[in-house]
């Protein structure tokens, strides 16, 4: 639990820097591979290359793909789209796509969690209801994907460590993971980056090197230990527990004008969600004890 609140405080100020100093001035994709070659200089002198079992290779190698290359090109290009505080209020889908990932890897289903979605969808409605164009519906399908695929890496990783337990520091096998993201953000950035739209400033690299060293290297080496050792309730909790933290960064500090009686009423349907979900994981509980 401490790695995962620690990575929280790391994270809460990377919604902030990416769209006030990143998002529609430095190309999305560069920032993406940009991101991913620090974090994998930080890994790959460490990676194990031999005595590790192929399954494992390919699992982190997988769940890099997933939770860094997919999510993190999805989630540059929403900002495109949605303003800082709308991306941090629309990630709190993340929760219920790790409960409903992890229920279907351990073959269970409730349909209560596609409610708890329901009730989180009309939360977002909410938010901008007045304001429901397609570039915000391009924006918060973005989102959603980089959502799902966040919450696919970080409980995949969990099982793929618990299949295979090997005597080998977990930092020596994590470079694959992000190879696993560099096989993605590579060939984005080729096909699609603007190289017309590079970091022009000190500040727009410094924010990224801070971002590839620190938020994405050990930010996600931390997160994806502290996930192996809390269960899927607890790890689903903490994915929101970014939200509030990262609001109030955000709007104590760069968007004071925001709407905030807007954000409260939705943000309030989109935890009504959350309860859903947590009476339902509750229930599953108690019913695992009798």
């Amino acid at each position: 639990m401490g790695l995962l609140v620690f990575v929280t405080v790391l994270w809460a100020f990377s919604f902030s820097l990416i769209g006030e100093f990143l998002a529609g001035q430095v190309d999305s994709d560069f920032a993406v591979l940009s991101r991913v070659l620090l974090a994998t200089l930080i890994f790959l002198p460490f990676t194990r290359w031999r005595g590790v079992p192929g399954g494992l290779k390919l699992g982190v190698l997988v769940t890099g793909m997933l939770q860094f290359g997919i999510t993190y090109l999805c989630l540059y290009r929403s900002f495109s789209y949605l303003t800082v505080p709308e991306v941090l209020l629309f990630t709190i889908f993340t929760p219920l796509y790790v409960t409903l990932i992890d229920d279907a890897l351990s073959r269970r289903f409730s349909p209560v969690a596609l409610v708890a979605a329901a009730i989180a969808t009309l939360g977002a409605g909410v938010i901008r209801y007045d304001g429901l164009s397609e570039d915000f519906v391009t924006g918060f399908l973005l989102l959603q994907v980089a959502n799902f695929t966040f919450a696919a890496g970080q409980v995949g990783y969990k099982h793929v460590m618990q299949r295979y337990p090997v005597d080998i520091p977990a930092f020596r096998t994590f470079g694959y993971f992000f190879m696993g993201a560099l096989i993605i953000a590579l060939p984005s950035f080729v096909v699609f980056g603007n190289s017309d739209r590079l970091p022009a400033t000190a500040v727009q690299w410094g924010v990224l090197t801070w971002l590839g060293l620190a938020a994405s290297g050990l930010g996600l080496f931390l997160w994806n230990r502290g996930a192996c050792r809390v269960d899927a309730g607890t790890l689903a909790i903490m994915n929101n527990v970014l939200v509030p933290v990262g609001l109030l960064v955000n709007l104590l500090i760069w968007n004071r004008d925001a709407d905030l009686l807007r954000l409260a009423i939705g943000g309030g349907i989109i935890a009504a969600s959350l309860w859903v979900n947590a009476r339902r994981h509750s229930h599953i509980a108690n019913r695992a004890a009798l």
